[in-house]
């Protein structure tokens, strides 16, 4: 079973953050690339369609979910190759999501530094095994290795978030 990774602290505007890293040995424009390449994300989130730029919207099918509903993607800020910044339209039962993802050139490759803005805290129960299983799906991407299985992340990495969610509440 891998191991959970993410951390939760306090945020601005009294959300949480829900933040994820992950390292690759290739150069920032490479990662980037399969950050936001029409033709790399298919392999490890899904297919993305429309014209990309800041204020712009474009639809994302998240593959590796149940069913295969496009969500409402905006593009509220991006500074290639460093960084982007995305508001999501998940669905009417889930709302929204706020993500930003940062890239830095660390220790001869690139640090990836995830962070899904949250409400509650609590909800990172189900949301953090699932970035890390999309992060994992990143690495395998990227690696050419085999796929890993949702089920190593979820249910077991619920009480590893429970406890990251009571700690920020409890300071």
């Amino acid at each position: 079973m891998p191991e959970p990774t993410g951390s939760i602290v306090r945020g601005r505007d009294q959300t949480f953050e829900l933040t994820l890293t992950r390292h690759f040995d290739a150069p920032v424009a490479n990662v980037w690339a399969s950050l936001t390449d029409p033709e790399q994300t298919p392999a490890w989130l899904g297919p993305w369609r429309g014209t990309p730029g800041v204020g712009h919207t474009v639809e994302l099918q998240m593959a590796f979910e149940e069913g295969d509903s496009w969500s409402s993607v905006r593009i509220d800020e991006c500074e290639p190759p460093r960084r982007i910044a995305v508001s999501v339209t998940v669905s009417e039962e889930v709302g929204g999501w706020d993500l930003e993802a940062t890239l830095e050139e660390r220790d001869g490759g690139t640090l990836l530094t995830f962070v899904h803005r949250l409400d509650d805290p609590a909800s990172a129960e189900s949301i953090g095994p699932g970035w890390e299983y999309y992060l994992d799906m990143l690495g395998a991407a990227r690696d050419g290795t085999d796929r890993p299985e949702f089920d190593d992340y979820y249910p077991s990495q619920v009480a590893y978030y429970t406890k990251q969610a009571n700690r920020v509440l409890t300071g």
